[in-house]
């Protein structure tokens, strides 16, 4: 037991101060794209050539849509006037799917969803998560979202096993056709006020595989969704970030 005690000890804080400070991320971290469509050479449309989910269109100017982009930065590699630029910010979470196609301006970022939701949920929520499909990147950094290191318990937050328990759904994944029932019930299962979160570009727009006939485009196909929070897989911290905000909790 003495040992155990000492190797706590010597491990210290563990948890992250975010949101009071500013999160630490790696060198390489992928975050929001950049785009000036002023920089843009009309003639040239690589990045739209190598986008594997077209979610980069030049037909009325460049534009972007986070809802569909993995960040697998090829088209930031393909840019030649650095019209498109990967950036650290990991702060993507909206709270409408149109804030997420950017033509050149800010990224409207997620706001409270009501004072109501503010009210219910502000200091204690629930979530039941549905992995509908996914391929287990987005799931991975949910889970993450209860361990030591981003604790996301500290705000009250919690993950529930039944529906019943819920105030929130997280869904992750594109809502396969053999998952698309059992995520309805889940969704009528959870009482009401409640509110849908789609995480990552397979929930929210199909990703990869939107023209697949066995997947639905997305949770939004099928469920009202509140809270749009894009990546390939978003970062817990994007996830916390979202979250917070939709709550009207302080972030930075």
């Amino acid at each position: 037991m003495w040992n155990i005690l000492r190797t706590r000890l010597l491990q210290g804080q563990r948890t992250t101060a975010f949101p009071a400070s500013a999160p630490e991320l790696p060198p390489r971290f992928r975050g929001r794209l950049a785009l000036d469509p002023s920089l843009c050479d009309e003639g040239c449309c690589g990045c739209v050539d190598v986008c594997p989910t077209n979610a980069i269109a030049k037909k009325n100017g460049l534009a972007l849509d986070l809802g569909r982009c993995l960040f697998c930065s090829e088209c930031v590699d393909r840019c030649p006037t650095d019209a498109l630029t990967s950036t650290p910010d990991y702060r993507l979470a909206t709270t409408s799917r149109e804030a997420l196609t950017l033509s050149g301006e800010p990224l409207e970022l997620a706001q409270s969803l009501s004072a109501d939701i503010a009210k219910r949920f502000g200091r204690s929520l629930g979530i039941r998560v549905v992995s509908a499909g996914g391929c287990a990147g987005c799931e991975a950094e949910v889970n993450a979202l209860s361990n030591i290191v981003f604790d996301i318990s500290r705000f009250g937050v919690h993950v529930v096993a039944s529906p019943r328990h819920a105030d929130a759904l997280i869904v992750t994944g594109p809502v396969s056709q053999h998952m698309l029932g059992a995520l309805e019930a889940t969704y009528r299962a959870i009482p009401a006020p409640k509110f849908v979160i789609a995480v990552g570009a397979c929930a929210i727009s199909g990703g990869p595989y939107a023209e697949s006939p066995q997947v639905e485009a997305g949770a939004a196909s099928t469920l009202p969704i509140d809270l749009f929070i894009p990546g390939c897989p978003p970062h817990p911290y994007t996830m916390i970030d979202g979250i917070l905000r939709a709550l009207g909790r302080p972030v930075p």
